[in-house]
C-alpha cells in the first residue's frame, strides 16, 4: 500500500523541494499552497503524514498554523503531523506537540533528519499499512458536533486501556467505525482488527467460527481452520450484533471472557486469549436481560464502558460535513466531476429525516451525485427527487388485526408482506425492516417462510 504524505506550505519553492525529496524516497506526495484548501485535500487524499508549515504569509506568528493543526487533529486524528517553521521557538514546538503533532522541524531542515522522522512515524503509527488486509487504512470519522465530540472524548480516554467496550446506537450510526477508532488509538493498534457479525453465525457454527477447529473435528472438517479468537491475538476482536447471539452461544462466549482461555474444536490444548473485546448492538440489552433472552452476567462482562452513538437527528450540524465527505469519495471512486452544491442545499439536507442515519445519507448522496453529475448544481430538488423514488414499504403494508394474534405471527406476516412488496428481494426487505440480511434469513427459516427465487 502506498505511503501518502501531504505538504501544506504557501511557499511554492518549499513544496516543490519537499515533493522531489519525498518522491525519490518512495512516498506518494501532494502539495497545497493555499491553507484554505487543506481540509478538503486531506479528506480527498487521506494522507498518513502531513508536513504543516506554521508560518503562513497571512500570519507569521504561528497561531494560524496551530489553528490548522487543531482542525486536523479534531477531524483526522489518525493523521500524523510534522510541524515545520522558519521561525523556530521552543514554546511553539512544545505547544504544537501538546496539541497532537508527532515532530517539529526548523527551516532550513536537514533532509536526513526529515526522512528519519517520517520513517520513524510510519514505523510507530502506520505499521499495519503493510498488511494485505484491504480494510487496514485508518478510519475517518467526520463531524465536529457536540454530540460526536462527546463520543470521541470517551474514545480517547478509553482506547489506551484494555477495558471491554459496548457500543450501542441505532442502525447506521457508525458503530463499527467507532470500534475501529478505539483499536487504532490503542496500544494494540499494530495488531489485527477482526470483525465478527454474530447475527450471521448460527448456534451450530458458533464454536467453529470463534474457536476454530482441527482436521477431523467433525464431519466436513477436511482441514484445520483458525477461529476469530486466534486471528485477533494481539489485537482487537469486534463482536457486532451481539444481541442476536443465542443463549447457548452466550454461555460459551462468557466462559472464554471469564477464563481468558479457549479450546479449538478437536483439540484438548487450551489457548490463552490475548485480544481486546469490543461489542456492538442496536438492541436494548437491559430489556433483553429483563426478558431472559440475554444473560445478565455476560451483559456486565462486555459492558465495562458503554458508548451510545447519537442518531443523525442528534447531530444535524455534521450533515453538511458528511455530505461533502461522501461527495469527495464519489468523485474519487467514480472519477466524475461533482457539481457545485449551494448552501441552501446543505441547509435543506440538514432538516430532513434519516431513519437509516449515516448509512441512508451516504446512499442518498452517492445516488444523487451519480445521476446528476452532468448538471451545473446539485439543488435540494436533486436530492428530493431521489428521496421520493422509493416510498417506505411499511407505509403501504397493513398490519394484521391485533387480538389473539401473537407477536411472532405479526412479525411473520410483516416479513411475508414486505417480501411481496419488494418482489421477494432479500436486500430491499431487510433494509425496509431495519434488519441485516443474516437476521432476516434466520427469521425466514424460523417461521418457515418460502421465498420465491
Amino acid at each position: 500500500m502506498e505511503k501518502k504524505i501531504l505538504v501544506i506550505d504557501d511557499d511554492r519553492t518549499v513544496c516543490a523541494s519537499l515533493k522531489l525529496l519525498l518522491k525519490r524516497s518512495g512516498y506518494s506526495v501532494r502539495t497545497i499552497h493555499h491553507p484554505t484548501e487543506a481540509m478538503d485535500m486531506t479528506a480527498e487524499f487521506r494522507p498518513h503524514v502531513v508536513l504543516l508549515d506554521m508560518n503562513f504569509t497571512i500570519d507569521t506568528s504561528g497561531k494560524h498554523g496551530l489553528k490548522m493543526l487543531d482542525r486536523l487533529m479534531a477531524q483526522y486524528p489518525q493523521v500524523s503531523v510534522i510541524l515545520i517553521t522558519g521561525w523556530a521557538t521552543l514554546q511553539l514546538a512544545v505547544e504544537g506537540m501538546k496539541r497532537g503533532a508527532k515532530d517539529f522541524l526548523a527551516k532550513p531542515w536537514d533532509n536526513k533528519q526529515l526522512l528519519s522522522s517520517i520513517s520513524t512515524i510510519f514505523q510507530l503509527y502506520h505499521t499495519k499499512m503493510t498488511s494485505d488486509d484491504p480494510g487496514s487504512e485508518e478510519t475517518v470519522i467526520v463531524g465536529d458536533s457536540l454530540a460526536l465530540s462527546r463520543v470521541m472524548d470517551i474514545v480517547d480516554r478509553v482506547a489506551p486501556t484494555d477495558a471491554s467496550v459496548l457500543v450501542t446506537g441505532e442502525s447506521g450510526t457508525g458503530k463499527e467505525l467507532i470500534a475501529e477508532a478505539i483499536h487504532q488509538r490503542s496500544k494494540r493498534a499494530d495488531g489485527p482488527f477482526v470483525r465478527v457479525n454474530l447475527g450471521g453465525i448460527s448456534t451450530t457454527l458458533f464454536e467453529s467460527e470463534l474457536f476454530g477447529h482441527v482436521k477431523g473435528a467433525f464431519t466436513g472438517a477436511h482441514s484445520d481452520r483458525e477461529g476469530r479468537f486466534t486471528l485477533a491475538q494481539g489485537g482487537t476482536l469486534f463482536l457486532d450484533e451481539i444481541g442476536e447471539l443465542s443463549l447457548e452461544s452466550q454461555v460459551k462466549l462468557l466462559r472464554v471472557l471469564q477464563e481468558k482461555t479457549y479450546e479449538v474444536l478437536g483439540s484438548s490444548r487450551s489457548r490463552r486469549l490475548d485480544a481486546r473485546i469490543v461489542c456492538a448492538t442496536n438492541r436494548s440489552l437491559p430489556e433483553m436481560v429483563a426478558e431472559g433472552t440475554f444473560r445478565e452476567d455476560l451483559y456486565y462482562r462486555i459492558n465495562l464502558i458503554e458508548m451510545r452513538l447519537p442518531s443523525l437527528s442528534e447531530r444535524r450540524d455534521d450533515i453538511p460535513l458528511l455530505v461533502k465527505h461522501f461527495l469527495k469519495k464519489v468523485q474519487s471512486l467514480y472519477d466524475i466531476e461533482v457539481p457545485y452544491v449551494p448552501d441552501e442545499t446543505y441547509q435543506w439536507l440538514s432538516q430532513q429525516s434519516y431513519s437509516g442515519n449515516i448509512r441512508q445519507l451516504k446512499n442518498l448522496v452517492e445516488r444523487t451525485a451519480l445521476l446528476n453529475y452532468h448538471e451545473k448544481e446539485l439543488t435540494y430538488k436533486s436530492f428530493q427527487s431521489i428521496m421520493s423514488v422509493e416510498p417506505s414499504a411499511t407505509a403501504r403494508i397493513k398490519l394484521p388485526q391485533v387480538g389473539s394474534v401473537t407477536l411472532e405471527e405479526m412479525e411473520r406476516q410483516m416479513i411475508i408482506k414486505t417480501l411481496q412488496y419488494h418482489n421477494q428481494s432479500i436486500s430491499k426487505t431487510s433494509r425496509s425492516l431495519g434488519l441485516t440480511r443474516s437476521s432476516l434469513y434466520r427469521r425466514i427459516e424460523k417461521y418457515g417462510i418460502e421465498v420465491e427465487s
